[in-house]
């Protein structure tokens, strides 16, 4: 019997990295079918236009695409926040299309008259502020890691029967606790959420999935991280006023090898991805 989709009133995902060797699109693509959100917002870096090459766009990566496509086509809200792999896409804040969007930054009315201000968060980022070529040599070597832990896990997996290795996860913690990056990323955001009488504050971009109650001597305010699809394989989720944290784990893996390919109105999605593509060049020739 095929089990059904979960109702979700939110859910926030960011940091896919789309067009990268690292990205777990196939995971990916098994969360979103599993769920049928009301609205929809990609928090950054979805697609990783600092790396993109035309020489590696798999058709996994094609069929997420197609997915939010398909959901656009069926009039789920969906809101693209820029991050900074694609940040190219800031200067078209305020496209719209339908029941899509792109926008720099969001404030979402959720229930009881709550608000949650979401955005990348690259613009705290001192690195990605002054400099950008440093941040970008600093991608294109953590998706070289990515790649390589990928083949150690295989080995580790295949010949010595051994549990999954992280080297890029335990070397960007290391790095980071160092200079206590995160604990300020997230005091900043608070800072900054509290100041504007916001309920929750929610990011990406640093590939840390996160959800805790952060209190200063002038407010307080929930910090939600939704992580990443490369190493954490989380999203966040809002449903009956509350959110969660998912994480994608060994029991969706198994269901996941056991998914059978859902029929799709390909024609349906491909006119939609035309006319949102006319439409886009319209409006910003």
């Amino acid at each position: 019997m095929k089990k059904g989709k979960r109702q979700v009133d939110i859910i926030v995902i960011s940091d896919v990295h789309l067009g990268t060797y690292g990205c777990r699109a196939k995971e990916l693509l098994h969360y979103l079918k599993s769920i049928k959100p009301k609205i929809v917002v990609l928090n950054g870096d979805i697609i990783d236009i600092w790396q993109f090459s035309k020489s590696y766009w798999p058709k996994s990566h094609m069929k997420v695409i197609k997915h939010l496509m398909n959901w656009l086509s069926k009039g789920v809200k969906v809101y693209y926040v820029t991050g900074n792999h694609d940040e190219m896409l800031r200067k078209f804040e305020g496209f719209k299309m339908g029941s899509f969007q792109i926008v720099n930054k969001l404030v979402l009315e959720l229930d009881n008259s709550e608000k949650a201000w979401i955005f990348h968060g690259d613009v705290f980022d001192v690195t990605m502020q002054h400099s950008k070529w440093l941040a970008k040599l600093g991608a294109v070597g953590y998706d070289s890691l990515i790649g390589i832990n990928s083949l150690a896990n295989w080995i580790s997996e295949k010949v010595f029967n051994k549990g999954k290795l992280s080297f890029s996860k335990k070397l960007k913690n290391s790095v980071k606790s160092a200079v206590k990056f995160i604990n300020s990323f997230e005091q900043t955001a608070a800072d900054i959420g509290i100041s504007n009488n916001y309920q929750y504050v929610v990011c990406g971009h640093i590939h840390h999935p996160e959800m805790r109650l952060i209190e200063q001597e002038n407010g307080k305010i929930m910090y939600l991280n939704s992580g990443d699809w490369i190493e954490n394989l989380s999203a966040l989720e809002y449903h009956n006023g509350n959110w969660t944290l998912f994480r994608f784990d060994d029991s969706e893996r198994v269901a996941m090898l056991n998914l059978q390919e859902e029929e799709s109105d390909d024609m349906s999605i491909r006119q939609l991805f035309n006319q949102m593509l006319t439409e886009f060049k319209l409006k910003t020739s």
